[in-house]
Parts: structure tokens; sequence; C-alpha cells
């Protein structure tokens, strides 16, 4: 959180500095992606709450990678208070304006009159856990990545010299892949949260 203290004053500068350029044109790309997955029916401006998302997940799982710092993201708590409210919402909304539309969705088109019962029932599943999909799968890809890179750290005060270069080249292309993973993350939670 203090690190995003630090960075919030060079929004009022005179002239925008590089980290706010390219800052802002990931926005403007993520606003122009998030538009176009929500189409002509979406409302003004709830491409924001997915930009919001985007960077509040980001923040955190970049946090997580410095040494000593934990991760909230690799919690369910976090990941499934984010994933809930919105999909609870999503459902709400659908289901009181657009009632019709949402019954549509439980039958896929084309499908025998037989297989119509559990066709139902498969979706209604399906509809269900999709927060806990979207929360397990942010905390199992945070989790993976950090206890990997704890394991490999704790065996190296027993290595040779030799095998510390190694473990070293290791320990470096899994930082560049965790963080890799930090931004596909949080873009993937943000995409899906808008496709739900």
């Amino acid at each position: 959180t203090f690190l995003g203290l630090l960075m919030i004053p060079s929004i009022y500068w005179l002239m925008p500095s590089r980290y706010n350029i390219m800052w802002n044109s990931i926005l403007l790309t993520l606003h122009k992606e998030f538009k176009t997955l929500l189409g002509p029916s979406g409302h003004n401006g709830s491409t924001f709450i997915f930009i919001s998302l985007f960077s509040l997940i980001l923040f955190n799982n970049f946090m997580g990678l410095f040494p000593y710092i934990f991760t909230s993201t690799s919690h369910l708590t976090l990941t499934l208070s984010l994933a809930l409210p919105l999909w609870l919402c999503f459902m709400l909304y659908g289901w009181i304006n657009h009632t019709q539309h949402m019954f549509a969705h439980l039958v896929p088109q084309g499908t025998p009159a037989i297989l119509m019962p559990f066709m139902v029932c498969i979706e209604t599943i399906s509809n269900i856990i999709r927060p806990g999909t979207l929360a397990v799968r942010l905390t199992a890809n945070m989790i993976a990545g950090h206890l990997l890179l704890t394991l490999l750290g704790n065996t190296g005060s027993s290595m040779s010299y030799m095998l510390m270069t190694f473990l070293l080249m290791a320990q470096i292309a899994l930082l560049v892949l965790e963080s890799a993973v930090a931004m596909i993350q949080s873009y993937v939670f943000a995409v899906l949260s808008t496709l739900y």
C-alpha cells in the first residue's frame, strides 16, 4: 500500500512521467478490451470496475514477489471476497432485468428434448461454481509459484558453489515466470469476471 502512495504524486506532475504514460496506455488498452467484451449493452463506466479490479490484483501479486511481504492474493479470503459479490451482482442483475435471456442460457441451442433436464442441472451447477473457480485459480497460481521459490531457496544452504550458480539461475528464471503469472492472472480474473 505504501508503494502505491509513493506512486500517486506523479499524477499531479505537469508533465507525465514515462511510468505514467505506460500505465495510462495499459489502462486505455484494457478499457477498449473490456468495452468490446461487454458489448453495446454495457453501461457507461462499467469497464472501470474491471480496470480497478485488474489494478488491485496486479498490485497485490507484485507486492508478493518482494521478499518478506505477504501475498494477500494467495488467500481464498481475498479472492473469494472479490469474486463472490461480483458474480452475485451479475446474477441478480441478469435474473431481474433479463429473465428470458437467463433461462435461454440454461439450455444450449440444439439440445435434444431428452437431455434438456440434465443440461439445466449441469448449466446451473457450472453457474454456481464460477466464483469458486475464479478465486481458486488465482489463489492456486499464487501459492504454487511462491512455494516453488521458497522450496528452492531453502535448499541453497546445503549446496556446493557449483550447484549454487544453477540454483540462482533457476531462481531468477522462476522469478521472471512469477512476474508474468502475476500479470496474466490479474488479466484473466478481470476478463473472466466480465464474461461471467
